[in-house]
């Protein structure tokens, strides 16, 4: 009897301690299951040092690949779990045969080499007169480069970048197999986006799918398939990193940016979606080591079509013009300007005879909108403009002297090259002044050659000013206001009190800008 009372005892309190415990007996214990799981997924392993520990996606790698779902699964803890990479090995199948090696040779040609000696005026021939005698003697070189490019009609069309064909002899086109090799005859390229149409005589090749990359989002997958270093048939992967990414001195493309490994021999190559499809032409990359550092772009295969379809037909790339060097708006120069806010961008110079001189457009003019399109930024203006058909009618709403004002446009077309200037003796600096900068009149026949009427060569910088002028910059006004001495220049400048800035028109290489300058 008592031990049969002792054993109800001992259940009653061992029930009541469970109770207590939150525990159901009747319910299966979810912990080791639960915690299991948080290993796998950690890939923490206890049982020697070769384990991954603190590696989410190492597991997932490491087992069979699963069927992609729209959402991350969760365990039981609610934490989501790791998604396996995708497969690209579908992507290399489809697309690599249709990519080629680019092989370009010519003969051997003189080539400049610059001159060791001092000169005050170095900087200043080396950016506007780059092919003047005297800048370094030459020598007979031959060169030879190596690109990528994909074919995208079985007639033998292709493309790839204009850098790797532009200025060679000979162009000779490899296929993937490695067995076949044609001469290529440049139907025609484009500087301005860096795109070349190349046409092999050969039927029934390997085309490559295109797709849309106006429907390409940051954070996709993406993967590159070139000659690297030419190791052909390479493929490499990554994500989106931005779309629309303008580049210095790059107007007319909105690059994608991506993180895909790219190197030399890359150039011309496909960007792929996981479709399977051509959404760019690899061909830039940021580079400190002239090799891969995380940072590429590529050329929109809209772009790169329209720009195409056109060397196709003409030979020759069409662009509306207006005849303007524009920079973009700053809170300061907008505060100089009378803007409330900085939209918009500034007239820095208009050609003369161009179709924005016909229509009254001037210098220190803000454009804020091309056919009721608002400019947003810099580059918008040239993209739409170019856009646009020679002939075509354009109104453009502008800011001017505090107020807003429409000018109607008649757009021209873009021209092909600039001519190159020659070079002029120097002269001597004029001694600093409260803008901290050691001028010297530009030479006349500089004048000419820059389509100015009068500048002054900056020779030296100090002071504030170091940060916004460069040795070898022109200066050719003070704000809209154009002087023709350097004692005109000084009385503007001296309009300004101490402490404010002074906007100072420059020609910068091919660019004229404003560039606000403190007064010291």
């Amino acid at each position: 009897m008592k031990d049969t009372l002792s054993k109800a005892w001992l259940a009653l309190v061992l029930a009541a301690a469970l109770a207590f415990a939150g525990c159901d007996l009747n319910k299966p214990d979810t912990r080791a299951s639960t915690g299991a799981s948080a290993d796998a997924s950690t890939g923490a392993s206890t049982g020697g040092s070769g384990g991954a520990k603190d590696v989410p996606w190492a597991a997932a790698m490491a087992a069979e690949p699963a069927q992609p779902s729209s959402a991350p699964a969760s365990t039981g803890s609610g934490a989501p779990q790791a998604v396996p990479l995708p497969d690209f090995t579908p992507l290399m199948k489809m697309d690599g045969p249709a990519v080629v090696n680019v092989i370009t040779t010519n003969k051997a040609r003189a080539q400049a080499r610059r001159g060791t000696e001092e000169d005050p005026m170095q900087e200043f021939f080396r950016r506007f007169m780059p092919g003047a005698p005297g800048l370094g003697e030459e020598e007979e070189r031959p060169s030879a480069g190596l690109g990528s490019g994909f074919i995208i009609s079985a007639d033998g069309y292709i493309l790839t970048n204009a850098h790797v064909v532009a200025d060679f002899d000979d162009v000779l086109v490899r296929l993937a197999d490695r067995k076949r090799e044609f001469k290529a005859k440049v139907v025609g390229f484009d500087r301005r986006t860096d795109v070349a149409l190349l046409k092999v005589d050969a039927t029934n090749l390997p085309t490559v799918r295109l797709g849309k990359s106006a429907e390409v989002e940051p954070g996709q997958w993406v993967a590159a398939i070139g000659s690297p270093f030419g190791f052909s048939n390479t493929i490499t992967a990554g994500i989106v990193s931005a779309t629309g990414r303008e580049l210095p001195d790059e107007t007319y493309v909105p690059f994608i940016q991506t993180d895909v490994a790219v190197n030399p021999g890359n150039s011309g190559g496909p960007l792929i979606n996981l479709k399977g499809e051509v959404i760019g032409i690899n061909s830039q990359i940021y580079s400190r080591t002239g090799g891969y550092m995380g940072v590429s772009f590529a050329i929109p295969i809209e772009v790169a079509l329209d720009v195409a379809r056109q060397l196709q037909a003409s030979g020759k790339v069409t662009r509306g013009r207006l005849g303007v060097a524009i920079q973009p708006m700053t809170k300061e120069l907008a505060h100089s300007f009378g803007l409330d806010s900085p939209s918009g961008v500034i007239v820095a110079s208009v050609e003369p005879g161009s179709p924005a001189a016909k229509a009254g457009l001037q210098q220190g003019d803000v454009i804020l909108s091309y056919n009721g399109k608002k400019i947003e930024q810099a580059s918008d203006l040239p993209r739409i403009v170019a856009a646009s058909k020679p002939g075509q009618k354009a109104e453009i709403e502008i800011w001017r002297s505090g107020r807003r004002m429409q000018v109607a446009a008649v757009v021209g077309e873009f021209p092909s090259e600039a001519k190159t200037a020659s070079r002029q003796a120097p002269q001597k600096p004029t001694a600093s002044n409260e803008l901290g900068l050691a001028v010297s009149e530009l030479p006349p026949e500089a004048r000419k050659q820059l389509g100015v009427d009068y500048g002054l060569v900056v020779e030296d910088v100090t002071g504030s000013s170091q940060s916004a002028i460069q040795p070898g910059d022109v200066i050719v006004a003070v704000g809209s206001e154009h002087f023709h001495s350097i004692d005109e220049f000084r009385n503007l400048v001296a309009r300004h009190k101490k402490g404010e800035s002074v906007a100072l028109l420059v020609r910068r290489g091919d660019a004229s800008l404003y560039v606000p300058v403190p007064v010291g």
